[in-house]
């Protein structure tokens, strides 16, 4: 069961990560750029010797993080039935296409939603290059612990969700999964056998293994550049979004937006099953 203030004082060591220029391609190949090496947009992501090669802003997500830290006994969570709900960036300054980040980690809010309804989780981390010192971005994250409600603690206050405009979308954007593409996205540092294991996964109620969450947020973050941006991904600078179903590698996503001034409101789903798999999106463009 989970122990309120322990859990929300609970403290993490920093965690140290470098990174090459290999790593920020492998994490671009795991969207699925480069499937059209042609494209200078594809290749200033994949190839180091490209004018304009540089990060994508969403690799913030893969970058010093500690781990499904939900599993330590410990935290007096059900790691188990734990489902990832929201997920948000912003970036502070330009992420590196190689260097070595620091990342600090914090619970930053629980909320009991009731006994048979479960908790929710908030929890931030804080991205610093270690050469410069510069803050580069915080990245923040919503967990439904559909387990471990019912434990006293607070109902509130839950955070409030971005409303789509009721409009047909200003612009949509496919983007088109590989088959494969959940075994080159795990190579980032998911390792979960949810994402590569057909046993695993049929024994969760999947039919097959399912693509990463973060990598179909990834793709949507890379679709809003690309339509709403002149395809400059380093102009985003925040994105949130709410994850609502899954998505099989081989699937199409189509990303629709809706822009107002430096924002653009979103949503993806996937083509093939007409299902949305992340709604209630904000992104912002510098």
């Amino acid at each position: 069961m989970i122990e309120y203030e322990a859990l929300l004082a609970r403290p993490f060591a920093p965690v140290e990560h470098s990174y090459s220029k290999r790593d920020t391609i492998l994490y671009a190949l795991g969207l699925g750029l480069g499937a059209d090496p042609s494209n200078p947009a594809h290749l200033r992501a994949t190839y180091e010797g490209a004018e304009g090669f540089g990060a994508l802003p969403a690799m913030v997500n893969v970058l010093a993080y500690p781990g499904f830290w939900a599993m330590e006994p410990d935290t007096g969570l059900t790691w188990q039935k734990i489902l990832h709900g929201e997920q948000s960036l912003t970036l502070h300054a330009p992420l590196p296409a190689e260097g070595t980040l620091v990342g600090e980690t914090k619970v930053t809010g629980i909320v009991d939603k009731g006994a048979h309804k479960g908790a929710l989780i908030y929890s931030e981390r804080v991205l610093t290059d270690k050469a410069s010192g510069t803050k580069i971005a915080t990245v923040a994250s919503t967990s439904f612990a559909r387990g471990d409600g019912g434990f006293g603690g607070p109902d509130g206050p839950v955070k409030p969700v971005h409303k789509l405009p009721e409009t047909d979308p200003d612009a949509t954007f496919d983007h088109p999964t590989q088959p494969g593409a959940a075994l080159i996205y795990r190579l980032s540092g998911d390792w979960n056998p949810l994402h590569a294991d057909p046993a695993v996964a049929q024994g969760v109620g999947f039919e097959k293994p399912i693509l990463h969450g973060l990598c179909t947020l990834g793709i949507a973050a890379w679709s809003v550049t690309q339509a709403m941006a002149e395809g400059r991904s380093e102009a985003l600078t925040h994105l949130q979004l709410r994850f609502s179903a899954p998505v099989y590698p081989g699937e199409t996503i189509r990303t629709e937006m809706w822009r107002s001034g430096n924002e653009v409101s979103f949503r993806a789903r996937v083509v093939e099953r007409d299902v949305i798999v992340l709604n209630n999106g904000l992104a912002r463009l510098g």
